[in-house]
């Protein structure tokens, strides 16, 4: 019997937002990504490239009203498309944490792929808007990933001046944390990395997991 394959397809429609995601977590990187947001645009293709997680998004959402919507919607979708392609978690490494560096910037991020999911996020971004985007609106995207991800998640940007780089240091951050923690662990032989034997698996209302 060959390698499961970890990939997964979810879609969700509102009055508000129309999307669909498709991920493989043991990609390339590859992208194909269109939510009608630029710069959301632009982290996304950073969090596929840098995970290996091949990851396709199309968004339409009420765009006319503001961002809101459409960006804490994509990371609903996203969030539960990764956890539905981790399926039990069966030998993974679960665990990762490291620092990611953009110029005068440093972020570190914590992940656990617990099923308990819970953000911490310390990111000041000296400005209000990149772009069209409203600054406010990345750690309710990072609060919509980790929620429907099944994540413990802690984002803390050390020091930083240049808004794009915090917040490209943060999706950077995620991308290898992610790709640490999801990898399979070979000295597992398949086991669920918790004293429980489970990790929640839907990644929607945190399972209790030790």
């Amino acid at each position: 019997m060959g390698p499961t394959v970890r990939q997964a397809s979810v879609e969700r429609k509102t009055a508000e937002t129309e999307i669909r995601a498709t991920v493989n977590v043991d990609g390339s990187g590859v992208y194909k990504i269109a939510t009608g947001i630029g710069f959301l645009d632009h982290m996304l293709e950073q969090l596929a490239r840098h995970s290996l997680i091949d990851i396709e998004i199309q968004a339409k959402g009420d765009l006319e009203v503001d961002f809101h919507h459409t960006t804490e919607d994509t990371g609903i979708v996203l969030g539960q498309a990764v956890s539905k392609a981790l399926g039990e978690r069966k030998g993974i490494r679960r665990f990762a944490s490291l620092t990611s560096p953009m110029d005068e910037t440093l972020t570190q991020v914590s992940l656990d792929i617990s099923g308990r999911p819970h953000l911490v996020w310390k990111v000041d971004v000296p400005t209000e808007r990149l772009g069209e985007m409203d600054t406010q609106l990345f750690r309710e995207w990072f609060q919509a990933f980790a929620q429907n991800g099944g994540l413990t998640l802690h984002v803390n940007t050390l020091y930083g001046g240049n808004s794009h780089h915090i917040v490209e240091s943060c999706f950077k951050g995620l991308a290898r944390a992610l790709r640490i923690a999801a990898e399979i662990d070979p000295r597992r032989s398949g086991d669920v990395p918790s004293t429980k034997g489970t990790l929640g698996g839907s990644g929607i209302g945190g399972g209790r997991a030790g």
